[in-house]
């Protein structure tokens, strides 16, 4: 039986209608099913993914739609307008004023709609779809000496349909104008279901009946009101219809934001990528005494003129270390002047010229290269990081990217500081100083209510006015700012925004609600409408005030989880990488979760159907916690939601096999060799994986005959006592290490702990195994038994909580247990003391050896064993790149003489995902990201080397290649 669904929008005459019964909903379902060779779906899961963008904003969308191609898309297109239903077309969903989500139907164009179908590179076009990511585009041209000319901070997940139907910009368009002014045509059909070209020279004009009359009788008003400076993005751009400016429909149509047709193809201008860029530096006592500096600048023909406040910068070092922010000169703000030249010494040229205009003493010229790059990335993860204030409070889009002619920036600025200290809020300001473009996230209160938002938006959109700027400067308006537009334009000016729409969607069936007859700003507001969510013990989120619906939300839907970043050495969202799947992003399951704090749509709680499909796929691998700049730690979650859902419930059958692996472990290591040989019998093997809940085409590890323990206990004590020089009253005393050895290098890699021992007595430690509890409860933690790993965690305080309290320091040889005892532990423990000693007398071994803290004494006769005939692959554990990070390791494999090629990216397994049924393929997929393919590539004689059990499991499972540890790889070198 059909689900009565019923939506409210704004019909054409401003009044509100009810629409879809259900009986009209079944239909409309039915009929794009059979339209459609694509994905339709109204299920709650996929309806919960695209309530939400990069925006405050939620609208629940009654179907979604993924064509698999144009014709596709132009079906669900006919079926959607023949049906009287509003029509919301995406790409990424990186959209920060609401631009992309809609209460009728949602066709999402990048899964599948993304083909570069032609690069001319004489004429330096391409001819792409509206799913082209922009980067995609960017990495074909570049052979050629091209590229798209704007470049947004989102480009490695943003579509050029969106920036098409947002106006984007980005850093460069001070020098190669927007998106408006890189476009050569546009394949469109509007919302009457004309499907056009529309381009120059008043091409496509004569499709639309009253639009060439509409720009005749109001052309005073299109040259006084639209168009008076580059970032003047705000309503529509109807001055390119103007005859002076070759009744330019294409360029018209960009920026309409869906609400007046739909993008079925574009045409676009390439330019030549800039020879010798170099970046200049620039320092002054605050923004605003930046900004004043800009109009001088400009003078000098720049690529990009960049802002960027301090309190950003030490956002960025809080984030990610301060190794990621090169030296700058002195300043409260900076500008990043990029310039180019036809060879360095012209660029160098220019360079300097730009200080001499500077005013300012405070400079620092940069090449290309490593420092450059390290600038431009602060710049790329603002979007994300200024989510944040200073004090760590929330912030919100909105007032996202007012612009104003740059002649007036600095003064615009310290009226908006003004501004924003009368109503307490703050905020990190940066963005395209070049252009007058500010991007700005504040942190107005929205956990109650949109009354500040509203009343804030309302009189900076009046300050924005008194300066002759614009709402927008390069995101569009939306819902965040379109009902503001009557601050800038007349009642004349908003009737012609409004007759241009009528020409193209009577209807009103386009993207209602934006732009024309808009919504109100504080109206669909996502965070007020979210409720507390109780917990029942298990992670404190301290982070987050204690406040499951508060650290759900710190997804605001940047999507850098979308990006394929492995190139950089990212290692987000590997299941995402997998799919293409918005529910496998980190944002998809986030917006699931904020639907169930929500409980309108996902009604469950803990337990709903779909918050647990959307966690599937969920490798648990934390690189969301360092990758994504809101802090999102979907592993954490994922953790928690388990707890939640099967507290004092039967659990699924690997919950308890591989949950408690340790458990099961130490048992088998009474009698290793028996229990070995009935695993070695295929059916018995077979057997056990499927009554465990594990995919039966895995391996299971064979248990160690002599667990490290053991081996410590027979050898490993002689030779540290033999080490001590016991007897000898000369022998200069050793510092104390604590080897830590947890369950999964005791029971099954015991290997490696044997060989951290000899490099620890070699490096002239004092080695100690201690006795009592090893296990960390990771396996626990990762399938949200999360009373028990408190259990294994508090046993195991008892015993590593002396030597930390004492200044021991403690090594951890698997990565993904040392990363508890550096994170997780201090997020179930955060009240107790131990935990906060041992997590930080917690060192990977690489950090150990190379810490002057830490590092053998001078005087050791320790020296690093030489690896200069060290090839390796190496691939690094997700949880040490997460929390310890894993530069450290680089620094000591190169600095010893190796040759390496690190990986980015999970391996796949990730612990017990993997294993489990039903993961199996994209365990698989994960690893061809990387993982697979450079073992292929490997020459005869490389070494795999990975730390962690899984990736060295993974390896041998999928491509039977045995890898080695970095103790193991030391000690054979000694």
């Amino acid at each position: 039986m059909a689900t009565p669904v019923e939506v409210e929008i704004n019909g054409p005459d401003g009044t509100p209608r009810t629409v879809r019964s259900a009986d009209a909903h079944a239909d409309l379902v039915a009929s794009l099913r059979r339209a459609v060779d694509g994905e339709v779906s109204d299920s709650t899961l996929r309806r919960a993914e695209y309530s939400s963008d990069a925006s405050n904003y939620r609208v629940v969308p009654q179907v979604v739609v993924v064509p698999k191609d144009v014709d596709d898309a132009l079906a669900a297109i006919t079926v959607t307008r023949e049906a009287g239903v509003p029509l919301t077309t995406r790409g990424a969903g990186t959209s920060c004023a609401g631009n992309s989500v809609g209460p009728g139907v949602v066709i999402d164009f990048s899964r599948h709609v993304n083909t570069i179908h032609h690069l001319d590179v004489e004429n330096r076009t391409a001819r792409i779809d509206p799913g082209v990511v922009m980067s995609s585009l960017q990495k074909v041209a570049a052979p050629h000496g091209l590229r798209f000319g704007p470049d947004p901070s989102t480009q490695n997940r943003a579509t050029l349909g969106g920036m098409i139907g947002n106006n984007a910009c980005g850093p460069h368009a001070v020098a190669y104008g927007r998106t408006a002014d890189n476009v050569i045509e546009l394949d469109v059909v509007d919302g009457l279901g004309r499907r056009f070209t529309a381009g120059a020279d008043g091409q496509g004009v004569d499709r639309v009946p009253g639009l060439g009359e509409l720009v005749t009788t109001n052309m005073a008003l299109l040259r006084t009101e639209l168009g008076r400076f580059g970032r003047q993005v705000s309503g529509y751009s109807l001055e390119h219809l103007l005859p002076e400016n070759g009744t330019n429909l294409a360029k018209a149509l960009v920026g309409t934001e869906g609400t007046v047709m739909s993008i079925l193809g574009a045409t676009v201008n390439l330019v030549p990528i800039a020879g010798a860029p170099t970046l200049v530096v620039l320092g002054y006592p605050d923004m605003p005494s930046a900004a004043d500096a800009v109009p001088a600048l400009l003078t000098h023909s720049p690529l990009a003129v960049e802002g960027l406040d301090a309190r950003l910068v030490d956002v960025v070092r809080r984030a990610k270390g301060a190794g990621s922010v090169p030296e700058l000169p002195p300043g409260g703000g900076w500008l990043m002047v990029e310039v180019g030249g036809t060879t360095a010494q012209e660029a160098l040229a220019n360079a300097e010229a730009i200080v001499r205009d500077s005013g300012t003493t405070a400079t620092r010229i940069l090449p290309a290269g490593p420092e450059a790059t390290a600038m431009w990335q602060i710049r790329a993860d603002g979007a994300g990081l200024a989510g944040r204030t200073p004090s760590g409070a929330q912030a919100w889009p909105g007032w996202e990217d007012s612009a104003v002619p740059p002649v007036h920036l600095g003064a615009y600025l310290r009226d908006l500081d003004a501004l924003m200290a009368r109503y307490g809020v703050d905020g990190l300001p940066y963005g395209h100083f070049g252009d007058g473009c500010v991007h700005l996230r504040i942190d107005i209160p929205l956990e109650a209510s949109g009354d500040v938002l509203r009343s804030f938006m309302t009189e900076a959109a009046a300050l924005v006015g008194t300066y002759g700027g614009s709402l927008s400067g390069e995101h569009g308006d939306g819902r965040a700012r379109s009902e503001l537009l009557p601050s800038m334009y007349s009642a004349e000016a908003i009737s012609v925004f409004e007759q241009f729409k009528a020409l193209f969607d009577p209807h009103d069936l386009l993207n209602p609600g934006v732009l024309v007859r808009p919504d109100a700003v504080d109206a669909h507001l996502r965070r007020p409408a979210a409720k507390p969510v109780a917990l029942s013990g298990g992670f404190g989120f301290g982070h987050d005030g204690g406040d499951f619906t508060t650290s759900v939300h710190r997804c605001v839907g940047v999507g850098k989880c979308r990006a394929d970043s492995t190139a950089a050495g990212g290692f987000m969202c590997p299941s995402y990488l997998a799919t293409k799947d918005e529910k496998d992003s980190t944002r998809g399951r986030a917006r699931v979760l904020q639907e169930m704090a929500n409980g309108t749509l996902v009604t469950g709680g803990w337990r709903s159907p779909e918050v647990h499909e959307a966690l599937d796929l969920c490798l648990s691998c934390k690189a969301c916690s360092s990758d994504c700049p809101a802090g999102v730690d979907m592993a954490q979650y994922k953790s928690q939601v388990l707890h939640e859902s099967y507290k004092g419930r039967l659990r699924p059958m690997n919950h308890y096999v591989l949950g408690w692996l340790p458990r099961w472990a130490r048992l088998a290591s009474r009698m290793p060799r028996l229990v070995n040989l009935a695993l070695s019998v295929k059916p018995l093997a077979k057997l056990s994986l499927t009554i465990g809940g594990m995919d039966t085409r895995r391996s299971i590890p064979s248990f160690a005959e002599v667990p490290f323990r053991t081996w410590w206990k027979r050898q490993g004590t002689q030779l540290a006592a033999g080490s001590r020089g016991a007897g000898t009253t000369t022998e200069r005393r050793k510092p104390k290490v604590v080897l830590w050895t947890d369950s999964f290098s005791d029971s099954l890699a015991p290997s490696v702990p044997e060989a951290a021992v000899k490099v620890l007595l070699a490096a002239g430690y004092d080695v100690v195994v201690p006795e009592g509890e090893a296990c960390c409860g990771l396996t626990w933690i990762s399938t949200g038994q999360l009373d028990g790993a408190k259990k294994k965690l508090s046993t195991l305080l008892d015993t590593l909580g002396p030597f930390a309290v004492n200044g021991v320091p403690i090594v951890g040889l698997e990565p993904s247990c040392t990363a508890v005892l550096r994170s997780d532990l201090l997020d179930l423990f955060p009240d107790d003391p131990r935990a906060h000693a041992v997590s930080t007398a917690t060192h990977t071994l690489a950090e150990l050896l190379t810490d002057p803290q830490t590092r053998p004494a001078e005087d050791s006769g320790w020296a690093m064993p030489d690896l200069s005939d060290v090839t390796a692959v190496v691939q690094p554990h997700c949880h040490q790149y997460s929390v310890m990070g894993y530069k450290t390791d680089e620094a000591l494999l190169v600095g010893a003489g190796a040759k390496i090629r690190t990986l980015a990216g999970c391996c796949g397994l990730a612990g017990n995902f993997g294993m489990e049924k039903g993961h199996y393929d994209v365990s698989v997929a994960v690893a061809e990201n990387a993982l697979l393919p450079a073992l292929r590539e490997a020459e005869e004689g490389d070494v795999f080397l990975a730390d962690g059990f899984s990736c060295r499991t993974q390896a041998d499972d999928l491509a039977g290649v045995k890898g080695k540890a970095l103790a193991e790889l030391l000690a054979d070198r000694l």
